[in-house]
């Protein structure tokens, strides 16, 4: 009897082991491959921020821009980041695609 109660067990955890738990899908928005944002709702209007000080000399300033998280717009604040040589800031922007507003990610690129 106690071999029997072992066999169910293990064929219940192989069982359980091939179970799937999805996220539950955003509404509002889709993630294809390569991390982008897609969504029907248009970014609001560039929101006006203060620039702090520089806090060291080759800092430079990487702007905030309208994020998206779980379904609505939200403000990511900007920041100071060390400078690279050669390389300038390239900053996040939304793009109108067919009446879709897709999230271009910022980052470096080379001058």
């Amino acid at each position: 009897m106690r071999h029997l109660k072992l066999i169910v067990a293990a064929a219940s955890v192989c069982a359980l082991s091939a179970c799937v738990i999805a996220p539950y899908p955003r509404q509002g928005a889709y993630y294809p491959e390569g991390g982008a944002i897609i969504t029907d709702v248009a970014p609001p209007a560039p929101y006006a921020e203060a620039v702090p000080v520089i806090p060291y000399p080759g800092a430079v300033w990487i702007g905030g821009y309208w994020g998206w998280s779980g379904s609505r717009h939200n403000w990511v604040p900007g920041r100071w980041e060390r400078g690279r040589h050669g390389y300038a800031w390239n900053p996040h922007h939304w793009e109108n695609r067919g009446g879709r507003w897709r999230l271009e990610g910022g980052g470096w690129r080379r001058h």
